[in-house]
């Protein structure tokens, strides 16, 4: 059986910066979640940052390749470095999933950790640039595929796909 690796903050955990959850409520993922495929982690909360937490973004809105690259970092309101901690969460998930065996991952999409199509543009405005976060970046250069909580139909369709060719 194929496992996800789901942000904990999907699922109802409270460990967002602002110390809230962004529960998704979805037949598939509960289906999922009943059959034991998800396996929930937070790389920021796992890297070393508390709850609550000052919201944090790539400088320039870079992306995750960049933080990856050592050519951004990622920074708070107060220019503090958090950096290190999201690298420490990213290689923590890639961890994580590889001992696992996860080929597919569910996270919070525009999250400088987690987002997967777009990541805020670091201004802390609310703008929005195409990119993904540092540990979807990990992720997906170890060929594990990632989507956003928005994207749920298209995470069960690669899902089914990657069962099919197990069989």
């Amino acid at each position: 059986m194929e496992r996800i690796l789901v942000s904990s903050c999907l699922l109802g955990r409270p460990v967002r910066y602002d110390g809230r959850a962004k529960t998704v409520d979805d037949a598939l993922l509960a289906r999922w979640r009943d059959e034991g495929r998800l396996v929930p982690f937070c790389p920021e909360v796992t890297g070393g940052l508390p709850v609550p937490r000052p919201p944090a973004e790539i400088e320039g809105g870079a992306g995750g390749a960049a933080v990856l690259a050592g050519a951004a970092r990622i920074l708070t309101p107060a220019e503090d470095d958090v950096t290190p901690q999201f690298l420490a969460g990213a290689r923590a998930a890639l961890a994580m999933a590889e001992s696992r065996g996860v080929r597919i991952a569910l996270l919070k999409e525009g999250s400088p950790s987690c987002g997967s199509l777009q990541v805020h543009d670091g201004t802390f405005s609310g703008g929005r640039l195409p990119g993904a976060g540092v540990t979807t970046a990990l992720l997906e250069a170890h060929g594990i595929r990632v989507f956003g909580e928005d994207r749920i139909p298209d995470a069960a369709a690669y899902l089914d796909r990657l069962e099919a060719a197990g069989r």
